[in-house]
Parts: structure tokens; sequence; C-alpha cells
């Protein structure tokens, strides 16, 4: 038995279906590596028709043993599909178009139908989509082939028009594409050209420059940004971000590139121009891939599935990169002949089949890492590398420019930027960066922990475009909740796009209420936002923006304030402040190798002498006197270095070291002030404990000692006995029941 149709009464005429939209892509696309113009039909008609309906349209065409299924089912649109797709050919074929390459695809929803066809010539290939449409709205009033022969012969007659814009090039070009890192990726790859003395010219979601200077402000990730490249007087090098934007709406600016690159593809800008998937955004991005030439590289990201398996459609050779050296994406480049790009042993290292690897350069001393710290830089840094070898830069200025990029506002703007600005309360880092999505965010924070020091906060200024959806807005509350200490929502106004302030702060809400964070504050603009949060910080904090249209004024500001950009240097020893070492943590571990406490105290000294003000050298100094019994020496250097803001985790390791020293000297109620402290800021702490209870012993207070050492010991102990006979023994030594472990 058939289903019930939901459609009208059998015979009634409606048209098969309407042009929404008629879209001309002038270069390589998601559908041709080609020009081709896109239709977007939607086709509610021949989907809510009756199966009688249906069958009778198919039948005219052509088409036999057609199953309409439903009404507005999936299955009557894949017919639709095949109904659109013969129409077209009919026309075409009508016109005196022979053969004609075309693509026809289910839209977005049950009523839509995407129709693509490759052009040579802009009017006719127009008309005919306009005589696609007129067919669809007629057919059943007249008859088909009379239709047919009527729209192929308005094509024939239409001037042929235009040729496709996408430009040819005559000089060497890398297209960049991906959902992360593809400005930086740009940055660097230009910077290592001009390093190579090339004329270089680039574009993207910032503007066209040329050697350095912006010749052009503004979003230029599209056609228009490669043609105003590659027009460049004198350009001998062409560098293309190449948005998702720019090549579902105008198609890619050139016909071919030397090389292309995808950094990555992960939740971004869903819900746009019929892109709906991740799986759908990564056909988007892998259109740089098939235009590449063959004797070029195509640089895959091997660690993204999705990116990696472009390998298999793209028409360059592969050129893998990984942070992993162990990938398997690294091997399946090399088992086809291609190359590879990792990390080994702390160098960035190119990988050869049947060769030695080729170390380039350490990661830490690729400014751009930020000494290591920032991984998806790392990544970035693989990928420029690789790009710019592939388009043959000579080795050493690939090796040099990766030593000279530096993150800053001058050659890479906007994207990981980080500051010391003097505040009242003391020193704080700000970072300013993109992070329009939930890995730019993800990967944001992970560089502020790094360079925050030990018990230090994270602030951070949550915001992002308006074009998101609510499932991506509410992971980067849940995010941003999880990861940082405090945050505070921050308005882009110039990105509201559509949105209200009110639409965008309710998923963000929604996702910090998700892990526990019931009330943020929020700012108009991103610079009431900055300053409001570095008006909670303190020193050693860190601040991170995730920062969109405000970031000249933001760069203005700060500097204003008296901030200064961090320099490789600076951001070095963050780093290892931030794991709380020190800049000279490996010369402080060899001369505690000394078994001579002479030999020990004399290097100290001399190291002392060269930066007196260094708290951890005042304390390895103190601890240098102490373990050879000066302990008298050692007190007033650890009080000095615990008053010059020794930061920990050595800061309480001087507090203890400077009561026991105390106890030794019998001033044993300065011991006991200062270890209690410890015990209150450490209470699990079993040094701490031992240390107060000698102080008690020296003081004569051995009970109290015993009981102090007792709670210690149980409040580790974890067999059953311990836990029966808990209460019993701390009776029998008079602990405090208040001090007693939680039983």
């Amino acid at each position: 038995m058939s289903e019930p149709d939901a459609g009208g009464a059998p015979g009634a005429r409606q048209p098969m279906a309407t042009l929404a939209e008629l879209r001309v892509l002038d270069g390589p696309n998601l559908y041709f590596p080609r020009a081709a113009i896109k239709l977007t039909l939607d086709v509610s008609g021949l989907s809510d028709a009756t199966s009688e309906t249906v069958t009778q349209w198919a039948e005219d065409l052509g088409l036999t043993r057609t199953r309409p299924g439903r009404a507005g089912s999936a299955q009557r649109q894949r017919l639709a599909v095949r109904v659109v797709a013969r129409v077209v050919r009919l026309i075409a074929a009508a016109s005196g178009t022979s053969r004609l390459g075309l693509r026809v695809r289910p839209g977005t929803g049950l009523h839509e139908v995407v129709v693509a066809y490759p052009w040579l010539r802009h009017d006719r290939a127009v008309e005919l989509g306009h005589q696609v449409e007129t067919c669809l709205l007629r057919w059943g009033e007249v008859d088909v082939m009379e239709l047919v022969a009527a729209a192929g012969a308005a094509v024939r007659s239409t001037p042929n028009g235009r040729r496709p814009s996408a430009i040819t090039p005559t000089v060497p070009v890398a297209s960049v594409t991906g959902t992360n890192g593809k400005t930086t990726t740009t940055r660097l790859l230009a910077h290592l050209s001009m390093t190579a003395g090339l004329r270089t010219a680039w574009s993207s979601t910032d503007g066209v420059v040329v050697q350095g200077d912006v010749v052009e402000p503004g979003d230029y990730s599209g056609p228009a940004g490669a043609r105003a490249v590659l027009t460049t007087l004198g350009v001998q090098l062409g560098v293309l971000e190449t948005a998702r934007g720019g090549l579902l709406l105008r198609g890619m600016g050139v016909t071919r590139n030397d090389v292309s690159v995808v950094t990555n593809v992960s939740a971004d800008h869903l819900g746009l121009q019929g892109i709906e998937t991740v799986d759908q955004l990564a056909e988007v991005k892998a259109v740089v891939t098939r235009v590449t030439s063959r004797t070029g590289w195509c640089v895959l990201n091997g660690e993204d599935p999705r990116v990696l398996a472009m390998m298999r459609r793209g028409t360059g050779r592969p050129w893998v990169f990984a942070l992993d050296p162990d990938a398997p994406g690294l091997r399946a480049a090399l088992d086809s002949g291609g190359r590879a790009i990792t990390v080994l042993d702390g160098h960035l290292t190119v990988l050869r089949p049947d060769a030695d690897p080729d170390p380039l350069v350490a990661v830490l001393d690729v400014p751009v890492t930020l000494s290591g710290l920032s991984r998806h830089n790392v990544a970035n840094a693989l990928a420029a590398a690789a790009a710019g070898l592939g388009l043959g830069l000579d080795r050493d200025a690939v090796v040099t420019g990766l030593r000279t990029f530096l993150p800053d506002i001058r050659l890479n703007p906007g994207r990981m930027n980080v500051w010391s600005i003097p505040t009242a309360a003391g020193v704080v880092t700000v970072v300013v960066d993109l992070a329009h999505n939930e890995a730019g965010l993800e990967a944001l924070l992970d560089v502020c922990e790094g360079l925050r020091t030990p018990g230090a906060q994270l602030h951070l200024g949550l915001g992002t475009a308006g074009d998101r959806t609510e499932q991506l807005l509410e992971g980067l509350g849940e995010i941003a909740g999880r990861r940082a200490d405090d945050v505070a929502i921050v308005h882009k106004e110039r990105y509201l796009r559509g949105r209200t302030r009110e639409d965008l702060e309710t998923p963000l809400r929604a996702g910090l209420a998700a892990v526990g964070i019931a009330s943020v504050p929020s700012f108009p603009d991103e610079l009431s936002g900055l300053q409001g949060l570095l008006g909670r910080a303190v020193d050693g904090d860190v601040v991170a923006m995730m920062c969109h249209a405000d970031r000249p004024l933001l760069d203005e500001w700060l500097l204003a304030e008296g901030a200064t950009p961090d320099g490789p240097d600076d951001i070095r020893a963050k780093v290892v402040a931030a794991r709380g070492e020190h800049p000279q943590e490996e010369q402080i571990a060899a001369l505690w190798a000394h078994a001579d406490p002479t030999d020990r105290q004399r290097l100290l000294l001399s190291m002392l002498d060269a930066d007196p003000d260094d708290p951890r050298l005042m304390f390895e100094w103190a601890s240098a006197l102490d373990a050879a019994g000066h302990e008298a020496e050692a007190v007033p250097a650890y009080r000095a270095a615990l008053r010059d803001g020794l930061r920990e985790p050595h800061r309480h390791r001087a507090m203890l070291q400077l009561g026991s020293s105390l106890t030794v000297l019998g001033r044993v109620e300065e011991a006991l002030e200062i270890l209690a402290k410890v015990r209150e800021q450490r209470p699990t702490s079993a040094a701490a404990q031992g240390f107060y209870a000698l102080a008690l012993r020296a003081g004569s207070r051995g009970d109290r000692a015993l009981a102090v050492l007792m709670e210690a010991l149980l409040a580790h102990a974890a067999e059953p006995d311990d836990q029966d006979y808990r209460d019993a023994l701390l009776r029998y030594v008079g602990a405090s029941p208040a001090l007693r472990p939680p039983g």
C-alpha cells in the first residue's frame, strides 16, 4: 500500500522550482577547479506535489522507473536532483553545448537543490541559469520540447560576455587556508620570502601588504586580495590567505598555485552559505589543494584527519607537518614519495624518504612559538617552513626568517601579542589574540597558563563575532568558565552581525553557568573590558583578550599606559618563571653538584654579585650558607629573599629553612611563628609538620611535638587499623580535636 501524499490534487499545475540565487564563481570553487555558475533552487513545488504529478514530470523528461516518495521527504529531494539535472542538460544541449560538466546536489533543506556548471563566457552562462528557472516555472504549462527549444535558442542568441576574472599567476604563489592559524602562517611565509630577498606581496583578513607595508586595509582574504597581490608592480612571490567566505561566494582568485597550505579544520562559521557540518567545511577548504601544480606541494596538517584526507585528491605532492614525530600522517607522506616536517629533539626538522633528518632550527629560537609555549604556533611555523622550502626559498633564508619573525604588533598584529604593563598592583602580562572560536580560545588559554607565575590568576575578556552558532557560543562560555579564574564578557560592536548584545550574552552566560559560573560582568567594548580586567589583576597575573576590531585601539592605549611589547627574551623569562624556574636554572643545579661547600658558595656569590636584587639567587645563597652550618648568616639572607619577592615553589621552602635555622639558633618563638604560617598555607605538607614539631621539641614542648607528628602521620594513613585507632591515638598524645584530620 502506498503512503498518503501531503501534496495537492492530482493534475493541479505547480511550478517545479524557483531560482533562489544565481551566483557567479570566477575561479576554482567547491564544485569545479575552474570558474562556475551556482544555482540555488527552491524546489518546493516539486517537493510538495502529488506523486502522480511528480511521476508525470519525470516521464516528460524521459526519466523512467522513478520512486517519488512522500511529499517533503528526503527521497523526494533526491528525485528533484535527478529532475533538475535532466532539465539543465536538455537546455544546454538545445543551446549547442554538447558536453556540460554538471554538479547537482541536495541543499541545506529538503526543499533546496544546488546546481553548478563551469563557464567560459559570462553572459551566456548566466542566461543558461535564467532559462533553467524559466523552464522549471512553466513546466506543465507549455509543451516540454517547446520549452526546452525556446530556452536553448535564448541562450544561443545571448552574446558571449566576459571571461572569468581569476588570474593565472606568472610568479610563484602560495594559497593558505584553514580554520585557525592561516593569517599567522601567511605573514610568516611572507616574512621568509622577504628574508630570501624576494619582493613579496600578500593578502589576508587585515589587508593587502607589499614588503611589509599595508597598501589596502580591510578583509582581503578573497579574490580581490589575490588580484591586488598579483598585479603589484615587480612582485616576485605572492602569498594568499584564502578564507571560506571567498571560496563560497566568488571562488578562488587564481587558477592555480604552486603551494597550498591547510592548517586545520574545526567548527567555525557553520550555518552560513549552506555549510552546516565540519565535514562540509573541510570540503570547502580542500579547494586550494585541487588546483596545486603537479610539481608543487600540498602542505597538510598530519594530525587533523580531515586535512590529511586531502592527500587523496590534492593535485600537488604531499608535504605533511605534525608536532608528533610518530604521527601516521608523516609516514603516509613519506611512503608516497612526499616530504614531512616535525619536531625532533626540540628542533623543526625536515624528513625526506631515504635521507637523514634535517634539523632547521630549535623551537626555542623561533619567537612566534613563544618559547615553545604556543603549540599551535609551532604548527604554524612547521607549515610556513615547509611552504617556504616548497616554493624554492633558500634553506638559510628560511632558518633566518623563522628566527627573526616576532609575534608583535608590527609583524603579527592581533595574534598572540604579549605585553607587560605596570599597574598599581604590580606588573601584569596582557595577551591579545583574535581567538574567534573554541580551538582559538583553548590555544590562547594554553599560552596564558604558561606565562602566569605559580599562584597568579588568569583573567579573560570573553567575546566573539555574532555569526557563530548558539552551540559554539555556549562552548566558548564553558571553556572560559572552566579554565580562567576571572571572566568578563567583552562585546564587539562592529562584529554583532545582525545580533544584539543580549543575543550574544545569553549563550555565553549559559556556557559559563554549565560549569558553575553564575555571574560575570559585561563590558560594551574591548577597551573598557581590558581596563576593567586590569583593575582586578595583581602582580604576576595574566589578562587574556579575545580581540577583534578594537585591536589598534588597545595597542594605542597600552603604549600610552607605559606597556611594553614582550620580546623573545622577555617571553622566555616569563615561561621559565611560570615553571617556577630561574633563567640560570641549569647553572644553579650544577653548583649544587659540587661536593665542596666552599666552591658552591664561591660560585653562588659570583652569580649574586652580578644580580644582587635577584630573590632566587639570594635564596640559594642562604641555602648554601645553611648547608655549610652558617645558620646565623643564612637567616638574614632568607629574610632578604622573602622581602624581595621570592616566588613559589621556593617561597615556602625559604620559610621552612628559615624556621629550621632559627630553631638551631635557639630562637624558637620566631621559628614557631614562621613555621605556623607554612602549616596554615600547606596543611598536607609533612615537611611543614616536621619542622614545626622540631621547633616545639627545641622549646621543651615534646608532648605537643609528638601530637603534631601523630596528626601528620594519621592524615596520610589509609590502612583499616589506622582508621579504627585514629581517635584513640590522638587522644593518647593529647591532640586538639580541632586539629584532627577529618574521619
